[in-house]
């Protein structure tokens, strides 16, 4: 089953009421967040509605908030930056 995986890029602040409302009948109610749903006609035409305020992909499955927060974690440890003009002396 596929879904819309729908982030709020962009604040509501200052749009109308309209907007607002299809804004927090998606669930997007703070900048950044992401959220899912199935793919249908009637979430389609919400997000056409507020399309300058979101970002839009299709995906085959959700993520949990365990797994986004793991993609967007960085590996552990550090790494260690060497100048260009360094770079072939180690």
């Amino acid at each position: 089953m596929a879904f819309f995986k729908v982030t709020l890029i962009r604040s509501g602040i200052g749009m109308p009421k309209r907007i607002n409302g299809i804004l927090a009948a998606l669930g997007l109610r703070k900048r950044m967040r992401t959220v899912y749903h199935p793919v249908s006609p009637d979430i389609a035409g919400m997000i056409m509605k507020v399309k300058e305020l979101v970002a839009v992909s299709e995906v085959e499955h959700k993520l949990t908030q365990r797994e986004q927060h793991a993609l967007r974690t960085p590996p552990k440890g550090y790494y260690v930056e060497v100048p260009a003009s360094q770079a072939g002396r180690i």
